[in-house]
Formats: C-alpha cells, structure tokens, sequence
C-alpha cells in the first residue's frame, strides 16, 4: 500500500526559508512501476499545479520556473525520504504542498499535504 507522508510546513517571513520532507512507504526509489515522485501546490482559489519532480531512472530533479534558483529537491534511498528545500520565499509560494508519486511525475497517490504561508 503506497503511503506519503509529507511534513514541515509553517509560517515564515518573506526570505525565509523551509524544508519539507516526504516519507515514503510502500514502494522505493527504484520501483519502475512508480516511476517518479514530486512536490506539487494549490494555493487559495487558484488550481493545483506541479513544483519539482524526480524521475527515478535519470534522479535528475526538474522544477516549475517560478522556483527555479530557490528550490531544491533530493532523495534520501535510505530513509525513503524526499525533500523539498525551500528559500527565498515569496508570498505567492503559500499553498498546500503536497507529496505525489506515480509515472512521468503524474499523481497515481498523493499525500495529505503541509501547509507553507509565507508573511509579507
């Protein structure tokens, strides 16, 4: 049963930074048939929308240009963990981000997401 687990949203100012962290269980970080994990949003009134991704055949992390040069995602294989470094935050980076895996970054299971608000 695949489960994700995403933690350590709160309030921060403008600038500031976060990291969100996915655990997950029920398959690892090479299991083809899940083929990729990823961090997407929604922030209030507007659509879900994807923030970075990570295809487990070439592990090279793809991101949204909006948080190009502030985010950064990677894997621990270990701990079956993905991270979600955020800094420089704006306030138009508050949402609910949510942990997400399935093929070519798609939502096959979604987590209950975090909430991120960032302050003026």
């Amino acid at each position: 049963d695949v489960q994700l687990q995403a933690s350590g949203g709160g309030l921060v100012q403008a600038g500031g930074s976060l990291r969100l962290s996915c655990a997950a269980s029920g398959f690892t970080f090479d299991d083809p048939r899940i083929g990729s994990i990823g961090w997407f949003r929604q922030a209030p009134g507007k659509e879900r929308e994807g923030v970075s991704c990570v295809a487990f055949s070439d592990r090279k992390p793809y991101y949204t240009n909006s948080v190009k040069g502030r985010f950064t995602m990677s894997m621990d294989n270990a701990k079956n963990t993905v991270y979600l470094q955020m800094n420089s935050l704006k306030p138009d980076d508050t949402a609910v981000y949510y942990c997400a895996a399935g093929p070519y970054c798609s939502i096959a299971h979604i987590g209950q997401g975090t909430l991120v608000t960032v302050s003026s």
